[in-house]
Parts: structure tokens; sequence; C-alpha cells
């Protein structure tokens, strides 16, 4: 396991985040830990952040290998250490196909529990596991196609066929994103839960967010949606299924 403090990652990402152009920003204090986190200091959510790699990482490594022969497993964690990014967590890959977890320091901050970012780096680790990002990029590429073809089928000039796919690809991204983060939710409970957390408590983190809720071509589903997945997932791993 590696772990590192980053900027920003100029890469795809899968399922979590909107990463912003290279910066250079002046040195940042320590970030505070807000009294709703319930931790008693900084010092204690890089803790349990640790703590939760070490415990976290080998599992998704070992689960990756297993249902994804041939992929790059080695998982790189990565800190975005600007204390002015919101709380949020994504996966994406290095020029080597290398898969790469970042958080921003905002959500180890705000996380109550280990069970919380236990949850989170499995949930993000499933995403690499299974596929999502090139299956959301072909889909992009799907839906720009059809979207231009269809531009110049109707008499469209250059620019409205141009205009026309990256509306295309941006629908085409979107496709099957719902269905991305519950499959991400489901293989992200096994990850988290074969490594000794409990995801249930780990979901909760879904109760103090946003509600997206169900919006047509939104990228995430409804809380209780995931909730509800992790739940039935849960359960099947207690009953050994």
């Amino acid at each position: 396991m590696r772990v590192i403090l980053m900027i920003c990652l100029g890469l795809g990402l899968a399922g979590c985040s909107t990463v912003l152009a290279p910066t250079q920003p002046a040195p940042q204090p320590t970030p505070q830990i807000s009294p709703a986190s319930g931790l008693s200091s900084a010092r204690e959510a890089a803790d349990n952040f640790v703590a939760v790699l070490d415990r976290v990482e080998p599992v998704a490594e070992r689960i990756c290998r297993a249902e994804a022969p041939g992929l790059a497993c080695d998982y790189q964690i990565v800190v975005d250490s600007r204390v002015a990014m919101p709380p949020n967590a994504f996966q994406t890959v290095d020029e080597a196909g290398r898969p790469i977890i970042a958080f921003t320091i905002a959500l180890v901050a705000e996380a109550r529990n280990q069970d919380e970012l236990a949850f989170i780096l499995g949930h993000e680790a499933a995403h690499h596991i299974a596929g999502h990002l090139p299956r959301q990029r072909d889909s992009a590429v799907r839906g720009a196609v059809l979207a231009g073809v269809l531009a110049s089928l109707g008499g469209g000039n250059a620019q409205a066929i141009e205009s026309a796919q990256r509306v295309g690809a941006s629908v085409g991204a979107r496709a099957y994103s719902k269905d991305f983060e519950l499959e991400a939710d489901a293989l992200g409970t096994v990850i988290a839960f074969r490594a000794g957390y409990d995801p249930m408590v780990g979901a909760q983190y879904f109760a103090r967010i946003e509600d997206p809720g169900n919006r047509f071509l939104g990228t995430h589903p409804p809380n209780a949606s995931r909730i509800e997945t992790v739940r039935r997932t849960l359960t099947q791993l207690r009953a050994g299924g």
C-alpha cells in the first residue's frame, strides 16, 4: 500500500467527483475537525484513515485479483491536501492502468468512524474491479457517435454535429452511472465486510449527505436505494451467500 498527498489528478475518473484544473496552492493549515464528526482531533482522523487502509486495501487487492484476473490491482491511495475541497472520493487510473483512489482531506475529517471510511474505500475499489471506467467511456463514445450520425442525417452542419456529439457523449456517460454506483455499493460491502468492518454502519454516511433523488440521467441513485443495496448484500454475506 502506498499513501501519498496529492494536489490534482488530470485523469479520467469513476463514480464520485469532478477534478479541478491543477493549481499551485499556498501551504494550507491543518484542517479542523467538525464537532459533528465525533472525532477529537485531526490526528485521530488521520489514525483512523491509516488503520482502515491497512485492513481494507489488501482485501480489495485480493478480491480484484480473484474477480478480474489480469487487471492491475496494486491500488495507490492518494489524499488531496487542499482544505477548500469538499468531502469527496473517486477512482481513476494512471497511464499504465494502475488503479488510484483519491480522498479529499475533508472527507477523511468528516467520517465519523472507521466503518464509514472502510465502506467508501471499498466502494471506490469496487469501481475498478467492475471495470466501470472503461464501460463508462465506451457508453460515452457510443452516445457521441449515435448523436453525430442523427445530426448528420438531419442535415446539420459541422458545428451542429459537433455539438450533438458532445451532448451524446454526456448522455451516454450518464446512462449507466446509477447502476454502476449500486454495483460498487454491493461489491464495496463485500470488501468492507471481509476486512472486518460493518458496512451498514459505514453506509450511514448516506444519511448525512444530500439525497440526489431519482433524477432522470442523474449520476447517483437515491440514498435509500444505496442503503438497501448494502443491507441486502450484507444479509447474503452473513447467511454465507
